[in-house]
């Protein structure tokens, strides 16, 4: 890292960082805190309001609850897009518990071209919900405009729910953000690693 990562004990003298650091303990649990935390902890209220943000997308939006798939989707996608190796080692492993197939995943690990991809049903291991997301996530993350069919299919992917539109949108944006942080400053020291298969992953794992 190119940083120091910050104690992993709160300080006895700041009470009000304390108070941050149990908050990020207590999103964790049962986990420590992670290398990701303890590189935010270096200031505390960018820490705590971070873990906020990110914390709603995870687990409090209505689309995480509904579509899990969807939402880790598009965090994997991310990370391969940005090179970011850690990101794809945890969220490519957690789209797989939420129901993306392996060959999904290794769609979304290989595929170069998804808008124009956006095809029939199932293709490549995804359905067609999920190569929408997965357009839009591209479109998002690499051209950051938003081409009208694009927005359309995604829309129409999510039944027109305005607020499911609104919460991948901020997914996307949000874990953006996560990854150019980890990238920056090499959080988890995987700069230059390989974005390998989930295969390799869950072998390495032993699952």
């Amino acid at each position: 890292m190119r940083l120091p990562y910050a104690p992993s004990d709160p300080p006895k003298d700041d009470p009000p960082t304390a108070e941050i650091y149990a908050a990020i303990a207590a999103r964790r649990k049962p986990r420590p805190l992670i290398p990701l935390d303890l590189t935010l902890l270096h200031s505390p209220p960018v820490a705590s309001g971070w873990s906020s943000f990110i914390g709603a997308l995870r687990t409090q939006t209505a689309l995480s609850r509904s579509r899990p798939d969807l939402v880790e989707l598009a965090i994997s996608r991310i990370a391969v897009l940005n090179r970011a190796v850690h990101e794809w080692n945890v969220h490519s492993l957690l789209a797989v518990k939420a129901g993306v197939s392996e060959e999904g995943l290794e769609t979304v690990r290989t595929q170069t071209d998804t808008i124009t991809g956006v095809a029939e049903d199932r293709e490549g291991g995804l359905s067609g919900e999920q190569w929408a997301v997965l357009a839009y996530t591209d479109a998002m993350t690499s051209s950051v405009k938003v081409e009208d069919k694009v927005f359309e299919g995604v829309r129409r992917a999510l039944g027109g729910e305005e607020r499911a539109v609104v919460e991948l949108t901020a997914t996307v944006a949000g874990y953006n953000a996560v990854s150019r942080f980890l990238v920056a400053l090499d959080v988890g020291e995987l700069n230059g690693g390989e974005i390998r298969s989930v295969r390799e992953l869950r072998k390495e794992g032993g699952h």
